[in-house]
């Protein structure tokens, strides 16, 4: 995917309520920086926070989380927020330090079209892999829900095998989402796989 540079990306970024540049500075305190003990959905690859961001303002009474690594992205994230959510915090982060952010305060994961990684060898970058489900196991604070869409046919079912072999049950799997149930809220990726008719994968899972 190419990434096209934002302008004054830095000052955007600098300038937001919702942005923060270093999760660890809060590691074990983000029920204190949102001031509630709402429950905590995060979305791991936010995008360009569509998805992230309509939950927010749908669902007040849950506390999101979006974490993203590439600065143009987030930024475009940040132009999208408006000023009157108190329920919403992004990161500018990495997958892999996942850890570093959380110590059992999550309650939900999502993973929305992440990097489907075709190659063999590097699937342990999956964000479903062995090396991320344990990760994720540190980070949940009681219930442990993964919610995962993609596009990506061999990607679905290699994180099925996977979230099947680390102990998650299967509430809800769809091979054409927007078929089967069209989601109120969506990402940018799926509104433009769905307007081409292209399956949307999806897992609900619990463990």
């Amino acid at each position: 995917m190419r990434l096209r540079n934002v302008k004054d990306k830095e000052e955007i970024m600098k300038n937001s309520s919702y942005f923060i540049g270093d999760g660890s500075m809060y590691r074990s305190h983000w029920h204190e920086l949102f001031g509630n003990n709402h429950p905590i959905y995060i979305e791991i690859g936010m995008g360009k926070g569509q998805f992230i961001i309509e939950n927010a303002k749908a669902n007040p009474d849950i506390n999101y989380i979006g974490i993203e690594k590439y600065d143009s992205v987030i930024a475009r994230a940040l132009q999208k927020a408006p000023e009157e959510l108190n329920n919403l915090f992004l990161i500018r982060g990495d997958a892999l330090h996942i850890d570093e952010m959380f110590d059992h305060e999550v309650d939900h994961i999502y993973l929305n079209f992440s990097d489907p990684w075709p190659k063999v060898r590097h699937h342990f970058r999956r964000l479903s892999s062995p090396i991320f489900l344990k990760k994720y196991d540190s980070i949940f604070r009681k219930q442990k829900v993964i919610e995962m869409r993609t596009d990506n046919e061999d990607l679905f079912r290699y994180s099925l095998i996977q979230f099947s072999q680390h102990g998650y049950i299967f509430e809800k799997i769809s091979f054409h989402l927007h078929r089967d149930d069209m989601p109120s809220i969506t990402t940018e990726y799926e509104d433009k796989f769905s307007s081409k008719n292209i399956p949307i994968y999806y897992i609900f899972c619990r463990k």
